[in-house]
């Protein structure tokens, strides 16, 4: 069994990986800028209370940054992920109960919306918005392929810092040259954040259209942020990992 260390520097590595489309996950790889931890069973809530305070370190620290490229990772040990449904099944179970875990002490961030419905919807935590991306060895998606389930969360706020500093286009037309010689094609569950809701493109499953979140956010609204316009790079596009 491989111990937490190194299973941390299999991810790191994966996303330094010379052929890895996603520019900006190697940038942070290279900055020292993702923050892993390793948990034990993804079906299991145990390690709830340690993922989130995980996260909500990785939050405080993020906040008193001004730099790009953040991005934290949640990898999970078992269980062995048979197929894509599997995993949604499980993912979405994880981030419920963070998310309730959340609304016990936290309202939502209010840049965006709490219906996982909306197309201004993203995963919030400490009043900080997150984008979500699925990894998992059974995926059909070449860039989403990892020999354990991992969930990363990248905050939307460093994606409006690329859009003032016109980096998003630049990076968004490499990833998705980089896609599709990695994978073959772009993937089609990619939309724009605005466009459509992106719980679309979390775990990386093409859904069908009858397809309805589970998701349900228990949060109140939130004062604590200013409400801004918020923009977005699509998820091989956006995620820093």
């Amino acid at each position: 069994m491989q111990h937490d260390h190194d299973i941390i520097k299999t991810y790191l590595d994966y996303l330094a990986g010379r052929d890895f489309p996603c520019v900006a996950a190697r940038e942070a790889v290279a900055r020292n800028q993702v923050s892993c931890f390793v948990a034990s069973h993804m079906a299991c809530p145990h390690d709830d209370a340690g993922i989130i305070d995980f996260l909500y370190d990785f939050i405080e620290g993020y906040r008193k940054k001004n730099d790009l490229f953040h991005s934290a990772a949640i990898i999970f040990r078992q269980p062995l992920i048979q197929d894509e449904l599997m995993f949604d099944k499980l993912m979405w179970q994880r981030l419920q109960a963070l998310s309730d875990l959340d609304a016990k002490n936290y309202k939502y961030d209010n840049r965006v919306k709490s219906d996982p419905g909306s197309e201004d919807f993203s995963f919030s935590l400490k009043e900080e918005a997150f984008f979500i991306i699925g990894l998992h060895p059974k995926s059909s998606r070449a860039t989403r392929q990892f020999p354990y389930a991992v969930l990363v969360f990248n905050p939307h706020a460093q994606f409006e810092k690329m859009r003032e500093s016109d980096q998003y286009n630049k990076i968004k037309k490499i990833v998705r040259k980089r896609d599709i010689a990695f994978s073959g094609s772009v993937n089609p569950m990619l939309e724009d954040f605005g466009r459509s809701s992106e719980v679309y493109q979390y775990s990386g499953r093409q859904y069908d259209k009858d397809w309805q979140c589970p998701l349900k956010i228990n949060h109140g609204a939130s004062s604590h942020h200013s409400s801004t316009e918020r923009g977005g790079i699509s998820i091989e596009e956006r995620s820093t990992s």
